[in-house]
């Protein structure tokens, strides 16, 4: 069996399998294309990102118009995706377990600690938020579901991997891109590592400017039934208005209270 030069490169794996859709993996590659886009995209770029032909990009750009999840941006000059899109995002979270359980505890944790709160699940190399109860001081793309970070530099990715075996931890690391968001991200893993068997043995990690200069966020997370972790919780606040002993302090039992109330539902 051949495959054709149209076929994106990430779906080359999957040609010997006889229920593997190469056709819909096209598809599917166009709208994952925009992942990370900050504008619309031309032709020509969505045929780069996705290894196709101009003339396959094209005709599955066509279909997805036609189906609404596409449309021509504002200036005529590529595209961007539309409305259907975020009716799926809705569809997920609203058939998503976790986030249903987590929701209203979520909430509740919200009015007690008056800073931000969000849920993000587990991704392996990234945490993607599913919830996001902003305080007062974010930027308009910090507040997005579905924006994500990478595991190995954020509160909540560090928690997580205190709950994963050693031979994973150092998959994760090894395989992760470790970018510099700020003058204090961590990149060496061997001091990531001592972040996370920090975290190992409070049962939370406390992050100081590792995504954001100026905060602090506390991570706590949330396993599944047989241990695994699959989200966290983050708290995050100002450094400019809390120690961050203090804030561990405050906020540390708080979060692994909500995390309890989680697994317990």
């Amino acid at each position: 069996m051949t495959v054709s030069d149209d076929q994106p490169v990430s779906a080359r794996p999957q040609a010997e399998d006889a229920l593997f859709v190469r056709s819909l993996a096209r598809g599917m590659s166009v709208l994952e294309a925009f992942q990370g886009a900050d504008r619309a995209l031309t032709l020509t770029q969505i045929a780069a990102r996705t290894g196709l032909t101009r003339s396959a990009a094209q005709r599955l750009v066509h279909t997805f118009r036609k189906l609404g999840y596409l449309t021509l941006a504002e200036d005529g000059r590529g595209f961007r995706l539309d409305l259907p899109v975020l009716d799926l995002t809705h569809d997920y979270l609203r058939m998503n377990p976790l986030v249903r359980r987590a929701s209203p505890i979520l909430l509740e944790l919200r009015r007690n600690v008056r800073e931000r709160i969000d849920l993000s699940l587990f991704d392996g190399p990234r945490m993607v938020y599913a919830a996001r109860m902003q305080s007062k001081r974010e930027s308009f793309f910090a507040t997005l579901v579905g924006n994500s970070v990478p595991t190995a530099c954020t509160s909540g990715g560090w928690a997580v991997m205190a709950l994963l075996l050693e031979p994973e931890v150092a998959a994760l690391l090894e395989g992760a891109r470790h970018p510099q968001l700020t003058p204090r991200t961590l990149t060496d893993p061997a001091a990531i590592r001592d972040q996370i068997a920090q975290a190992r043995r409070n049962g939370h990690a406390l992050a100081l400017e590792q995504i954001l200069m100026g905060e602090v966020a506390l991570g706590v997370a949330i396993p599944d039934a047989a241990g695994r972790p699959v989200a966290a919780i983050h708290i995050a606040a100002s450094l400019s208005e809390w120690d961050p002993e203090e804030f561990r302090r405050r906020m540390a039992p708080l979060a692994a209270e909500a995390v309890r109330s989680i697994v317990s539902g």
